[in-house]
């Protein structure tokens, strides 16, 4: 791995780039800039909604593209300017309300760059907390909707993501079992309380190839960093595939290399080691 050159680098942020305190350590930024330099593309891609990135992204130059809410969504930074979009059909969004209605999941919806959430459960989330979720991130960043099913359907022909968040573990696979039998989507994760539903042929993978093609850049070119499920395939799509630290076993057995933690600057010690 180490002759290879790498010309794009694909960051996710929660877990990853961003430490506990959702914030890039001023290593990561420098590292960033050397990169860049080099002519490095440097790219966020994160499961976050557009709305939802770190206002600190904006206070580093260069930084030119960021795919959000796991490849359904890319916007060039500086315009602002939407350059791809890869969402549910409208026929998917319809069986998936149908097979979540009465579950009592917790369900959340992404669109147009703003997540939203039914407001019952973000005004229960403001007075009693989570024993699962990050309540600040989720209070900072969710819209609330009186009823978060019918907001779907109203707007079943712009919905990026649909976000399925349950409590407790040991369900997961009847969740998993209930999903997976809906068509026309794809099912991943960004922790391990939650399902994500994109589009078909929706993920952070499949972004990259457009946004690779866009740059003259190919898939020897790349390494990409993350630490879930939802980072998988751009990370064995990527010549170098890096899986953090705090990353599970599972994560870490597709990887190319095991970096350190988000905690410990994993992403800058792996760009000091195959890109600088």
């Amino acid at each position: 791995m180490k002759d290879k050159k790498i010309r794009m680098v694909a960051l996710d942020l929660d877990g990853t780039t961003l430490n506990q305190n959702k914030q890039i350590s001023p290593r990561t930024v420098e590292d960033f800039r050397r990169a860049m330099e080099k002519g490095v593309h440097i790219v966020v891609s994160t499961g976050r909604t557009f709305q939802s990135l770190p206002a600190q992204l904006y206070t580093i130059d260069g930084l030119e593209f960021a795919i959000t809410s796991n490849g359904a969504h890319i916007t060039e930074l500086a315009t602002k300017k939407t350059i791809y979009e890869n969402y549910l059909s409208a026929q998917a969004v319809e069986d998936v309300v149908r097979h979540l209605r009465g579950t009592g999941l917790s369900v959340e919806t992404f669109v147009e760059g703003r997540a939203y959430i039914d407001r019952r459960e973000l005004d229960e989330m403001k007075t009693s907390g989570s024993t699962y979720r990050d309540r600040e991130y989720v209070l900072s960043t969710r819209n609330p909707v009186d009823n978060i099913f019918d907001f779907i359907l109203q707007n079943k022909n712009r919905i990026e993501n649909i976000s399925v968040n349950y409590e407790f573990l040991e369900e997961k696979e009847k969740w998993k079992s209930l999903l997976g039998g809906i068509s026309g989507i794809t099912l991943t994760s960004s922790f391990s309380h939650n399902f994500e539903i994109g589009g078909d042929s929706t993920s952070k993978a499949e972004a990259l190839r457009f946004l690779m093609k866009r740059v003259g850049v190919s898939a020897e070119e790349l390494m990409a960093c993350g630490d879930s499920l939802n980072d998988a395939e751009m990370i064995r799509l990527a010549a170098v595939g890096v899986v953090m630290g705090n990353a599970s076993e599972e994560m870490k057995a597709i990887g190319d290399y095991v970096t350190d933690t988000n905690e410990n600057e994993g992403v800058a010690k792996a760009i000091e080691k195959f890109v600088l």
